[in-house]
């Protein structure tokens, strides 16, 4: 039949101890099996396995006969990131006959403004730590500027690097 065991969580040594008793007296040939469901937080930080540490003792055995065994728990991080982006206005037109005037400070002399807005969003279940988004914007076609590019703004704790020629011309 099955034994009933008695375990019992503690702290030793700053490290999470759990002591089971495993029933007195245990017969030769006798198997006790123990499953430990664990609720697990913070691992961003451990690397790719965690080790337990399991050991037997026994108050009548010599200490040699005392067993230790190592275990090494993969640990993976998983997390779905999504990036959406938009544009505002979604299109935009600008008359065959328009040329940039070179030198202004008038936003109108540079093009229609137009807003790209992106989001990234951690769906989890893990944390993601440095993470790093980069943007390619396309400022110049043909030798000529395509996009001048503002300004640019962040929010939720995040801070960017500021591209070379960032509002180059003071708009």
């Amino acid at each position: 039949g099955q034994e009933k065991l008695s375990c019992n969580p503690k702290k030793e040594n700053g490290s999470h101890v759990v002591l089971c008793e495993l029933g007195n007296p245990m017969k030769a040939g006798a198997r006790i099996s123990v499953a430990m469901e664990l609720s697990v937080s913070g691992l961003e930080d451990v690397g790719d396995a965690i080790t337990f540490q399991l050991q037997l003792q026994s108050k009548n055995s010599p200490s040699s006969a005392n067993a230790s065994v190592t275990v090494t728990v993969p640990v993976e991080a998983q997390a779905e990131m999504e990036l959406r982006g938009n544009s505002l206005p979604a299109t935009t037109v600008l008359p065959v006959s328009w040329h940039r005037v070179e030198g202004s400070r008038r936003l109108e002399d540079h093009g229609i403004k137009v807003e790209h807005v992106y989001q990234l969003h951690n769906k989890g279940p893990s944390t993601v730590s440095d993470v790093t988004l980069c943007l390619a914007v396309p400022s110049r076609l043909g030798g000529r500027v395509l996009l001048y590019l503002l300004e640019l703004g962040t929010e939720g704790g995040m801070s960017c690097a500021h591209p070379p020629g960032l509002n180059a011309e003071q708009v």
